[in-house]
């Protein structure tokens, strides 16, 4: 089992940024993928970005590409998300996931089993 707790949601106007974080505890931190997705207002679940563990990679949605970016510490068992450059329409609640590494990573939120309890971003136009 792995506990994820993330912190760093707010409220920011248009064109600034924002950090999340998530921290993790109960297993050997690299062994797994640490993803984020998010929920905009009535809608669904969306991939955001993910880090594997053992790799170093890294995949982003079209959507945030150039904008976000995923860091992960693995000494403090640690990942974030810089998010540079906001819009309306990133606004939502910001899950941290995890999920074992597999060789590509996976962005399906199904197949992650470990969530945290999100943090909400609000972006003003």
């Amino acid at each position: 089992q792995m506990q994820l707790v993330e912190s760093g949601g707010g409220l920011v106007q248009a064109g600034g940024s924002l950090r999340v974080s998530c921290a993790a505890s109960g297993r050997p931190f690299t062994v797994y993928t640490l993803a984020w997705f998010r929920r905009p207002p009535g809608k669904e679940r969306e991939f955001v970005a993910a880090m594997a563990g053992h790799t170093g990679a890294t995949n982003y949605a079209d959507s945030v590409k150039g904008r976000f970016t995923i860091s992960r510490d693995n000494l403090d068992n640690l990942v974030q998300l810089q998010m540079n450059n906001l819009k309306p329409e990133d606004t939502a609640v910001y899950y941290c996931a995890s999920r074992m590494n597999t060789e590509t990573i996976v962005t399906a939120d199904r197949l992650y089993p470990f969530w945290g309890q999100g943090t909400q971003v609000t972006v003003s136009s």
